[in-house]
């Protein structure tokens, strides 16, 4: 059984996963034909090295140093094939060609630098490998970026990305570690007011909701700390206000119960979880399935196994 290798050079983390697949040559792929062998993620908090639009010369050398110490673990498995992506971090910054350029000259790596429809589509292309997605509005709230996918009859269509993630609110609101009241509104606003911008607007109105990224996914482990309980595998939008109102009666006891359940997440929890109820807010939604497969499986099966989509690279100026 053939193994592939997927390094996500995200705003926040990059993760490596290096995955068995039982028949690389099949015509569709569930969760079932693909077992993850390793998942490994460095929190680079890439997005923090980007100043005046520009990925400085010290994100390049983080991000050097980050993939060359992926590459170092790769050699412990014969893969097939090796990919790298890149999102927001890369594809938003002014001089994404020439950064992109220096990091594959230096690990020997060839990066895909993913648009904000492909992000968006290959979310929904490995959530769905995970359980069957019918109807309702996906979010993927991600470190520097937020993708919004409408979900019709197991179709997805009305892409788009918002420039703000749970990180890049923490870098651009937050002056300590977790937010006062006053910066948890200047996030939440600075959502609206981009969530009223879009051209589509009404498209993603719907009660049901489906969550990708480490956002959600930590906001269900930190409620499940707080309550001594399994993680939920859907929050409501009552469930995501608890958090904060947990977060506001008691903001030490909250950070100590956030350490215990995703330490790596503590500076982007409450970021994560205004973004949440900012978007449930704003189209009606009630409920919030968390899906375990994300970009990451999207990319394995449509760009890897099936071989479709764009070119390996688009990239920017500079």
């Amino acid at each position: 059984m053939p193994n592939y290798g997927v390094i996500d050079l995200g705003s926040n983390s990059v993760r490596l996963c290096v995955y068995e697949v039982k028949d690389d040559k099949k015509d569709s792929f569930t969760k079932k034909d693909f077992r993850t062998l390793l998942n490994n993620k460095i929190m680079a908090g890439l997005s923090a090295h980007v100043a005046d639009g520009i990925f400085t010369k010290s994100g390049i050398t983080h991000a050097i140093d980050v993939l060359n110490s992926h590459n170092r673990r790769l050699r412990y498995f014969t893969c097939k094939r090796i990919d790298v992506f890149a999102t927001a971090v890369l594809r938003n910054c002014m001089n994404s060609a020439r950064a992109i350029s220096k990091i594959e000259e230096a690990t020997g790596l060839i990066i895909t630098l993913l648009s904000e429809v492909d992000e968006a589509h290959l979310g929904f292309v490995g959530a769905s490998s995970d359980a069957e997605l019918d109807f309702g509005t996906l979010i993927d709230i991600g470190g520097g970026s937020t993708e919004l996918t409408v979900v019709k009859d197991s179709k997805d269509s009305a892409h788009v990305s918002l420039p703000q993630g749970s990180l890049s609110s923490f870098a651009l609101h937050v002056k300590s570690v977790l937010p006062s009241k006053d910066e948890q509104a200047l996030i939440a606003n600075a959502l609206a007011k981009k969530l009223r911008r879009l051209p589509a607007y009404d498209a993603y109105r719907n009660e049901n909701f489906y969550g990708l990224g480490g956002s959600v996914r930590a906001a269900a482990k930190v409620y499940a700390e707080i309550n001594e309980e399994a993680p939920p595998s859907t929050m409501t939008k009552k469930q995501f206000g608890f958090l904060i109102d947990e977060y506001q009666k008691d903001p030490d006891r909250f950070a100590h119960n956030a350490l215990k359940a995703v330490p790596d997440r503590l500076h982007t929890l409450v970021p994560g979880c205004l973004m949440a109820i900012a978007l449930m807010d704003e189209f009606g939604g009630k409920y919030l399935n968390i899906c375990s497969n994300g970009v990451r499986e999207g990319y394995l099966i449509e760009r890897m196994l099936l071989n479709k989509g764009l070119p390996k690279r688009l990239v920017g100026t500079g």
